[in-house]
Parts: C-alpha cells; structure tokens; sequence
C-alpha cells in the first residue's frame, strides 16, 4: 500500500528591513525633525526622539518594515541631504 504524503502549507513572511538614520554635522535638527515628519509622517514628538538618539548615538532606528518601503524611506531620506541606510532586521 502506498502512502501519500499530506501536502504542506508554510506561511512564510516577508524579510523586514530597519530604516536606520545617521548623525550629521551638517543639518539643523529641526531641519532633521521636519524631514522625519514629512518622510515617515511621525507625530512631532516622535521625530525628535528619533533625530535625538541619532544625535546622541551616531544612529537610529526609525522603522522596520518590508524591503520596498524600507528602500523608499531611506531614499526619502536622502532626497533630504540626510544619511540613511537600511539592514536586514536580525530579530
């Protein structure tokens, strides 16, 4: 007798990607903030904390999300003059 294997559904998720934002000496922070604002649409508040960290650290995360929109943010980014990379999300 033969016996046939079940056939398997894998929901598998797409990679997620961090939009990260580098510290400058070369932009104004409220400069940095509105670019986060118009970029990300971030409240605010939310923007400064990111230009903050960025400041204070040399980095930050700003988001993390799929390839596509991780790409069309940092280069939202840099249509600004700001320094933004993207990575893999190791978690």
């Amino acid at each position: 007798m033969e016996t046939r294997a079940e056939p398997t559904t894998e929901t598998r998720t797409a990679p997620r990607w961090r939009v990260l934002l580098h510290d400058d000496d070369v932009n104004d922070m409220d400069f940095v903030v509105r670019a986060l604002q118009e970029v990300f649409a971030f409240p605010r508040a939310d923007a400064r904390a990111v230009m903050s960290e960025a400041h204070c650290t040399g980095v930050a995360l700003c988001k993390i999300e799929g390839r596509p929109a991780a790409e069309k943010h940092r280069d939202g980014l840099r249509s600004f003059g700001l320094t933004s990379t993207i990575e893999p999300d190791g978690a």
